[in-house]
This record gives structure tokens, sequence and C-alpha cells, in this order.
């Protein structure tokens, strides 16, 4: 009764889709088109930002936009899996925060440059690259910090900032590599990978990496 309308190589989609397997939540897969005129209209009345992800549940008869709070609303999904967001509340605060931190500080300026390498040269914003990539760089040393000693995002166990950490900093790890210089992030970056939900979105992805503008992609992929 869940339809995810998204695309495979979308890091918000993807962010979803590690929540989806994760939870071992049946779904129905819809991929969206945006270059398709009657695509986007269909996902504009379902969300009229006319962003993706957006997961309808035909049961409840709701849309539900936005990549956190499709997470949330997953965790009273596929009961059996231990919740994305946990019950104890400074502890769900904690995991809030990371995926905010995961989502404005890196995914976002991550975006922001690699829109830059699609504009035309004459519309080149080095400026605006600069600021992005200085932000990357507060990012990679504030998890350096927070990372030190933990398995996952907030602790021992998976959660909603992981699901928001492991296509961010792919494609981050793309646009301004950080496992050289930030050990504890790289060993972090390494234990998402090896986890079989994403590596399983990674794999899905595969097929649209051409189209990635910046050139070289994460080192041992």
């Amino acid at each position: 009764m869940l339809t995810l309308h998204y695309h495979p190589f979308s890091s918000f989609c993807q962010k979803v889709l590690v929540a989806l397997y994760e939870r071992d939540v049946p779904f129905t897969p819809r991929q969206v088109d945006l270059g398709d005129a009657g695509e986007r209209a269909a996902l504009a009345a379902l969300w009229p930002m006319c962003r993706f992800p957006v997961l309808t549940d035909d049961a409840a008869g709701r849309a539900i936009p936005e990549s956190s709070i499709i997470i949330e609303y997953l965790d009273g999904h596929g009961a059996a899996a231990p919740p994305l967001i946990p019950a104890d509340a400074a502890a769900a605060i904690e995991v809030r925060l990371m995926d905010r931190l995961f989502d404005h500080y890196v995914e976002l300026p991550m975006q922001r440059i690699v829109g830059d390498h699609l504009r035309p040269e004459d519309k080149r914003d080095p400026h605006g690259v600069a600021e992005a990539r200085a932000t990357l760089g507060t990012a990679y040393a504030m998890l350096e910090e927070r990372l030190a000693g933990r398995a996952w995002a907030v602790g021992d166990v998976f959660s909603l900032a992981d699901c928001s950490a492991a296509p961010a900093l792919f494609y981050a790890e793309w646009v301004q590599p950080f496992t050289g210089d930030h050990p504890a992030l790289a060993a972090y970056f390494r234990r998402l990978r090896d986890r079989p939900s994403f590596a399983r979105v990674l794999e899905e992805a595969r097929p649209y990496r051409a189209y990635f503008p910046v050139p070289a992609p994460p080192p041992g992929d």
C-alpha cells in the first residue's frame, strides 16, 4: 500500500531507500522522470514543490514528502525492525541533530558544488563554490570529532542520521574528499558502504553514474 515516487540516483531518495530496506518495509517503487511533463505534473499533484522523494500511503490516503519526515513515518511500519528514531527523547534529539547536520551541511553544499558544474562556463559561481567547500570543511571537522569512538552516527544503533549520512557522504567524497585527512569519518563511511541496505542502494544507482558531472568516482568504487 506504500509507493515511493523517486529516482535511484537522487541522494535524498537514497536516504529513504536505506530506511525502507533497513526496516524491510514492502513498497512499490515508482521512478519519476522530471524531464517528462506528464510525470512532473503527477509528482506536483502529490507535492506542489515537485521534488522527490514522496511516499504515498493508499490505506491512509496520504502523500508524505521530505526524506526525514518519510523516515519518521516509516517507523510505524515494519514492526519487526528497530525504529530509526529512538523512543528516548534525548537520543531522538541527537539523531535529529545529526540528520540535520548531514542534510544541511554536507548534502546541500555538495549539491551546490555539483550544480555549479552543470552551469555554462560564463554562469559559474566561484564565490558560491568556495563558500560551499568551506562549509563542507567545517562539517567534516565536526563529524570527525563527533564520530570518534562511535560505530554509527549516534552511538551503537543505526538510525535516521545514518540514512542521511550514507548518500550525503558518498557524493561529498566525490566532490571534496575527506578520507585522507579525517580517519574517524573515513572509517564511519566504510561501515556505511558495507551496510547491506546502502550497498543495495549503490548498486541500484550505478547505471546512472555517467550523469554525474564531477569526473572521478569515489576511491575504491
